[in-house]
Formats: structure tokens, C-alpha cells, sequence
């Protein structure tokens, strides 16, 4: 039982640090692509597409 006293409250300071890494990482525009849409457009799918169904 006192163990659970020690590793609830870690376990909360790891998950908010977490989520604080994360809205940092948002903020700093970590997650942006802006040359994947434009490089993604010359993408050749090798698979041809599906034909319509009669």
C-alpha cells in the first residue's frame, strides 16, 4: 500500500510531463509537413485502380 502512494503520483508527474513535451512539440511546429503534400503528389502507386463495379 505504500508503494501505491509513491507511484500514483509518479505516474501522474510522467503523464503530465508527457502531454507538456507534447503541446511543446505542437507549438514549435514540430509535427508540420509542409513538402509532404507537394512531394506526395508525385508518388507512383503501383497498384492500378480499381475498375467500376457493373
Amino acid at each position: 500500500m505504500e508503494m501505491l502512494a509513491f507511484l500514483i503520483p509518479v505516474a501522474l508527474m510522467l503523464g503530465l510531463v508527457g502531454l507538456v513535451s507534447f503541446i511543446w512539440a505542437v507549438r514549435e511546429g514540430q509535427f508540420d509537413d509542409p513538402d509532404g503534400a507537394a512531394a506526395r503528389i508525385l508518388i507512383d502507386e503501383d497498384e492500378p485502380a480499381e475498375r467500376p463495379l457493373k
